[in-house]
């Protein structure tokens, strides 16, 4: 039985560390509670909004429907195949223990992703990636309550639409989908992912030239402590703007304006631009407006100062933008769900 919390602070559930309120909030940890709970007259006709650990989400006013916490757990091997290992867990386990916990009963192919924050059910929303790892790479299907049909699905990889930072639970309306469980096809035998260069520098400089997956863990770690803040110790969201996405023509011709400019090819002849090289490259890096500020070591991170707002949040972001297109001609696109 799910109790259903009125008036519910978010403050301790997003981790910028905006001080919001949702009217209605309940904490699921059983699927099976779902069609109850939406079912419930007070909530039923209102919006909803589902929330893992709160690390992608930027919330500029009190939420005015209910507000799902996905406490599901659970791991499990579901089957072996000779090419993979398909193991599933509940929504709500912590991404970055689940990722600890598939390498250390031998099975790799989640290393790339180590210490991104948040849960499971989380994790195919945004298509997190990292490092030269997308996790539709490693997506085999996922269950999900949906709300307007009042059914339990089962998603493939091809029903998700995943794209960069993207997929169908994003696309759809927001609440429509509560994912309650992830699974995941790990390939057998396991290939070292090394060709992004801070992983191919960190294993270099610790003389592991034969990596495990457990090498390559605890390098991504290494790595991301050194660059991203930690939310707990500051209000964030990790990369608060995608990389933009442009055409080899248009990267042509930002070359010869920049010969400095950070690229990374794509498969379908397009490029990646650093956008974190592009905020850096206005000065933004380090600077603050009002309570939000600019990381001072990474410029893709903006961060709260104490008692930011959502609207100070999207003043500086905009700030941001517009500095970026005016002098690239390349407009950012937020990565985080606002609110």
């Amino acid at each position: 039985m799910v109790t259903l919390l009125t008036d519910f602070a978010l403050l301790a559930h997003n981790t910028f560390g905006i001080d919001a309120r949702s009217r209605y909030a309940a904490v699921l940890e059983c699927a099976e509670d779902l069609p109850v709970l939406l079912a419930d007259p007070r909530v039923a006709e209102l919006p909803r909004l589902v929330l893992g650990g709160g690390s992608n989400v930027i919330l500029t006013r009190d939420f005015d429907g209910l507000t799902v916490l996905t406490r599901i757990a659970g791991r499990r091997l579901v089957a072996q195949t000779p090419d993979a290992w398909l193991v599933q867990a509940g929504a709500g386990e912590v991404w970055h223990d689940f990722v600890a916990w598939t390498i250390g009963q031998g099975w790799g192919g989640l290393e790339n992703l180590a210490l991104i924050p948040g849960t499971v059910g989380a994790a195919p929303i945004q298509n997190i990636g990292a490092y030269g790892l997308e996790l539709a790479e490693r997506f085999a299907w996922c269950q999900a309550f949906d709300t307007v049909s009042g059914e339990l699905v089962t998603l493939d990889r091809a029903a998700c639409r995943f794209a960069y930072r993207d997929s169908l639970f994003k696309q759809a309306p927001v609440g429509r989908y509560v994912v309650t469980s992830v699974t995941f096809r790990l390939p057998r035998p396991w290939q070292p992912m090394t060709q992004y260069a801070d992983v191919a520098q960190e294993l270099a400089q610790r003389h592991i030239a034969q990596p495990s997956p457990q090498d390559i863990f605890d390098a991504v770690i290494a790595i991301r402590r050194r660059k991203l803040p930690d939310p707990a110790v500051i209000g964030n969201v990790g990369s608060f703007f995608k990389n933009p996405i442009v055409s080899a023509n248009t990267r042509a011709t930002l070359l010869t304006r920049h010969p400095g400019l950070v690229s990374y090819p794509q498969a379908d002849g397009s490029y990646k631009l650093a956008a974190g090289w592009l905020i850096d490259q206005c000065g933004w890096k380090g600077r603050a407006l009002g309570p939000v500020a600019v990381h001072e070591r990474q410029a893709l991170v903006l961060v709260n100062r104490g008692a930011a707002r959502g609207g100070d949040v999207l003043a500086l972001a905009q700030a941001i933008t517009d500095d970026v297109q005016s002098r690239f001609g390349v407009r950012l696109e937020p990565e985080p769900v606002i609110l």
